[in-house]
């Protein structure tokens, strides 16, 4: 059904077509929206059975949820930005348990200093906590995400974040078409739990493994990642003939010429993102088309586990990809274009840092950056260079005028 509504809401009322069984929630911006429209819905009976737990933190919510899905209920929760690192523990464990529990993470830049606005800073410091990670691009994809996450995490019994941009995409409204009740339980059977913790047959789980055991049992988790590698395009063909709409899969090619791809020559120059920023990326991706140049874009989906033959299989005749990212590792530098690099070995990989804290990524900025023959190794679009030197002479003269560290340290100890 089409409908007009925020995403936040659409995100919702698609979950609770999944019939969650337990619902734990700590609310934090900007993911507060879907959590409260799931309590509305629990409580007016809409989503039942289903137990919506208010809990004192984020790190409880997730730890509720790792107790409630050993127990062999379908489990969901939503957290954001510090509320994600907050459970950084409890992610751990609930991936290490094998536990298919899905989350939305409202994408939000992490302090400090403060700053409420969307990047994904939250979701890629979690990146090898040993969850699947897909991004939406569009609220209808953040909607039709969450019904192949709960297929995805209860097949291959593994948690799955899936990530959507706060604000750009929660609080925004755009038409979306809802699925149906019966579509949905079409698509997604009856859960039924691997594992399941019985008073009457007690077990222990996450007992402690020594040096002689530990390394297979990581193995086996990469090991489902790897499955999932080969499921998450299955599923998402099976979703396309289910729903009529194509969405999910690993990557996608915009533009990018070659089989399948339109009438377009091959793209010398590809610009790599995850999440809503694509929109804007297609767009200049369109205009320079036009204007003669053999440019696309691509979007990575499926971010964990990484799908190395499939960015292979997209961008390996492709000259130059610049990889947008909304995110970075200090002291290092891209964080996704570090898996594009490993990837495409002989591909002139640059990474663009793009959009941090909310920061407006524009078409006339990426017109100047795509402009560019001598694009570096890394960049900082729409950095104010001036400020920045002004605030590294400060610092620098503070280093030579201020006292040394040695003379610091005899103050506090006392030493005059």
């Amino acid at each position: 059904m089409l409908r007009q509504m925020e995403g936040s809401q659409a995100v919702a009322e698609t979950i609770a077509l999944c019939r969650p069984e337990v619902i734990c929630a700590y609310p934090i911006s900007p993911q507060t929206h879907i959590v409260e429209a799931l309590s509305r819905l629990v409580t007016a009976k809409r989503l039942t059975p289903c137990e919506y737990v208010n809990v004192e933190s984020e790190f409880a919510a997730l730890s509720a949820c790792i107790g409630a899905s050993a127990a062999g209920a379908r489990t969901y929760t939503a957290t954001a930005s510090q509320g994600l690192l907050y459970m950084a523990e409890a992610l751990y464990n609930a991936s290490g348990l094998g536990l298919p529990i899905v989350m939305t993470v409202a994408n939000r830049a992490i302090g400090a200093p403060i700053n409420i606005w969307n990047d994904h800073s939250d979701s890629m410091s979690q990146r090898d906590s040993g969850w699947i990670q897909l991004y939406a691009e569009t609220n209808q994809e953040a909607v039709d995400l969450h019904v192949q996450a709960f297929a995805l995490a209860e097949e291959l019994s593994l948690p799955v974040m899936v990530c959507m941009d706060g604000f750009v995409l929660t609080h925004a409204f755009e038409r979306v078409d809802l699925p149906s009740q019966e579509q949905v339980d079409a698509f997604l059977p009856s859960y039924e739990p691997r594992q399941v913790l019985d008073p009457d047959d007690p077990a222990s789980i996450g007992a402690m493994v020594g040096p002689e055991a530990f390394t297979e049992v990581r193995y086996l988790a990469h090991a489902r990642h790897l499955q999932a590698l080969e499921h998450i395009p299955s599923l998402a063909a099976g979703f396309e003939r289910a729903f009529g709409r194509s969405s999910g899969g690993l990557v996608r090619g915009y533009r990018t010429g070659g089989p399948g791809r339109g009438d377009d020559t091959g793209a010398d120059t590809v610009v790599l993102a995850l999440g809503s920023v694509l929109g804007t990326v297609k767009d200049v991706v369109d205009e320079l088309r036009d204007a003669g140049s053999a440019i696309g874009a691509a979007t990575l989906t499926t971010f964990r586990p990484f799908p190395f033959e499939a960015v292979r299989a997209l961008l390996g005749g492709t000259r130059r990809v610049v990889v947008l990212e909304r995110a970075f590792a200090t002291g290092v530098g891209g964080i996704v274009s570090a898996d594009v690099r490993a990837a495409l070995p002989d591909a002139e990989i640059h990474t663009v840092v793009a959009g941090l804290g909310g920061r407006p990524v524009t078409k006339a900025s990426l017109h100047d950056l795509l402009a560019k023959a001598d694009l570096g190794p890394l960049t900082f679009l729409d950095l104010d260079e001036a400020l920045v030197a002004r605030e590294l002479a400060r610092a620098a003269r503070r280093r030579r005028s201020g006292p040394s560290a040695e003379n610091m340290l005899r103050d506090l100890a006392g030493g005059g």
